[in-house]
């Protein structure tokens, strides 16, 4: 008789099980626009049941009556099948993240297409110091975002070009990088694409109960811009004193030869300098355009009727076409380096920047037409309102009003990013419930929006669900062949714990120790219901 012998399968600990677990969960759930299209269908279905049993809230809106009630409307009937048919163009046109999205990445497109966004990258990190080396990868991260797929697809393997090139582990050097483009992604200097989207979607979630109340792409600025120093300080130290011991030496045998020389760590060439000094030029040129148009009293996009105010006070015109700036200064910008190296030689060139932008949207046209859709359905049937109600009433009677309120869904929203890892259609799933809910307890939407913001971003790091996991782990691999989903998560888990803690901590200090604004003309409370 022969005897055979059977290797022990390694032992597997709980995190690894939970981990799986994760992404066990995350493979089942459907494609996101099967998700909004299933999530319509259900809206009108429990619109019909919630209907014909009668289901209804007291109503809490000031303009409403004495002793009005909010009543569940069914869709399952004539009437209700004539109102979706008869809205479904106008559900998607009017959808608020639509416009504005597209009209920001008209701008974006010719900025990215012109080379600009990629060459401002490198120069902050290529030119760093090398004893901050780190710092200005991750900040150079963070900055990014305003187009994020440039930092996936070029950031993060320069980081890790950058760091192998410093005698230093390059999966370090892609961690940092990987770490403040997509855990930073709430954070930046600038405003970004995804800014108007988020506010589109938060705005149409506060009309729920406030039909007038705008949400500008402004909501969070002054909150994104100190938290993209807090990112760049945690994702720094954590890379230094974490990630880069646990790594260890780097052994280079199970690389692909082809990253191991510096191809990618090319110097800005003298035209790409010239291209951004004139770029420089051209955003002082806008930037001047504002201040001509803003910071005078007559200034014309200043409110009239807020004559004397402080400039929060009568800036609203400016602040509502905040997206307009947005595509100008990109345009502006893109134009003027790409007509110094080159690629931006006349105008079929620009347009051809703002096609292949828009050419990158397609599937977010096709899932904003569905989300659209469900958010609708849902403000119909009064289920969003009912809801939030029912919720804020509960969070009242439990006491759960204060600051541990927003530290429960900070950590909801982060845990629900393991499984839905697009932040658009997490939160176009979940502001129609939250929003209201906690304006019912005297929140903001802006606020509302930040605390959000930080629950998406802090794991975005450690999903297999997030849209391009699958390609830092591709270009992780090509340093080290047995690289895996488990290491890379294993070793992206110490940046997602401490940007939890230190970002929920700011937020903390921010709103409930110090009351500062968020945004421009962004309040904490919302007094609507006084």
């Amino acid at each position: 008789m022969n005897d055979t012998t059977t290797a022990a399968a390694p032992k597997r600990n709980w995190f690894t099980r939970f981990l799986d677990t994760v992404e066990w969960l995350g493979n089942l759930l459907p494609h996101p626009v099967t998700l909004f299209a299933l999530l319509a269908a259900a809206m009108v279905f429990l619109s019909g049941l919630f209907g014909w049993l009668g289901v209804s809230v007291e109503d809490p809106r000031p303009a409403a009556a004495a002793g009005a009630t909010i009543e569940a409307v069914s869709l399952m009937n004539a009437e209700g099948l004539r109102r979706i048919l008869g809205n479904l163009v106008s559900n998607f046109v009017n959808f608020a993240p639509l416009g504005v999205v597209l009209v920001a990445m008209l701008g974006v497109g010719v900025a990215e297409k012109s080379g600009l966004l990629s060459a401002l990258v490198r120069g902050i990190v290529l030119k760093a110091p090398r004893h901050i080396v780190t710092v200005a990868v991750v900040f150079a991260g963070v900055l990014s975002n305003t187009a994020s797929e440039m930092g996936y697809v070029v950031l993060v393997p320069l980081g890790g070009a950058i760091f192998l090139a410093l005698g230093r582990h390059p999966l370090a050097g892609m961690a940092a990088a990987f770490a403040g483009v997509s855990g930073g992604y709430s954070a930046n200097l600038l405003l970004g694409t995804i800014d108007p989207l988020l506010a589109g979607i938060t705005q149409e979630a506060a009309r729920l109960i406030d039909p007038t109340y705008e949400v500008y792409a402004t909501a969070n600025w002054y909150f994104m811009i100190v938290s993209t120093f807090m990112i760049t300080a945690i994702g720094s130290l954590v890379t230094i004193f974490i990630v880069e011991p646990k790594l260890g030496a780097y052994d280079d045998s199970n690389a692909d030869p082809r990253v191991l020389d510096d191809s990618q760590m090319q110097p800005l060439t003298g035209d790409e300098k010239k291209g951004l000094g004139m770029a420089a030029i051209g955003m002082l040129a806008v930037l001047g355009l504002i201040a001509l148009l803003v910071v005078p009293d007559n200034g014309v996009l200043r409110d009239p009727a807020a004559a004397g105010g402080t400039f929060l006070e009568s800036s609203g015109p400016f602040f509502r076409s905040i997206v307009a700036w947005i595509f100008i200064f990109f345009l502006v910008t893109g134009f003027a380096y790409g007509r110094v190296v080159g690629t931006m030689k006349n105008d079929r060139d620009v347009i051809d920047g703002m096609a292949s932008a828009i050419s990158t949207l397609g599937l977010y046209v096709v899932l904003v037409f569905f989300a659209a859709q469900f958010v609708a359905f849902f403000g119909w049937s009064n289920l969003g309102l009912i809801t939030a109600v029912t919720g804020a009433d509960f969070l009242k009677e439990i006491g759960l009003t204060g600051p541990m309120v927003f530290v429960l869904f900070i950590i909801m929203c982060g845990i629900v990013n393991l499984s839905l890892g697009s932040a658009s259609a997490q939160w176009a799933v979940t502001a129609p419930i939250f929003v209201p809910m906690l304006m019912f307890i005297g929140y903001s939407p802006e606020v509302i929006q930040a605390a959000y913001r930080i629950g998406d971003s802090t794991t975005n790091i450690i999903t297999p669900m997030m849209s391009y996991f699958g390609l830092i782990l591709a270009w992780a691999t090509r340093y080290d062949k047995k690289f895996g989903i488990g290491t890379l998560i294993a070793t992206m888990l110490p940046y997602s714990i401490f940007y939890f803690i230190g970002w929920s901590l700011l937020f903390l200090l921010w709103v409930f120790g110090l009351d500062l604004p968020v945004g421009p003309g962004s309040p904490t409370y919302y007094d609507g219901l006084q």
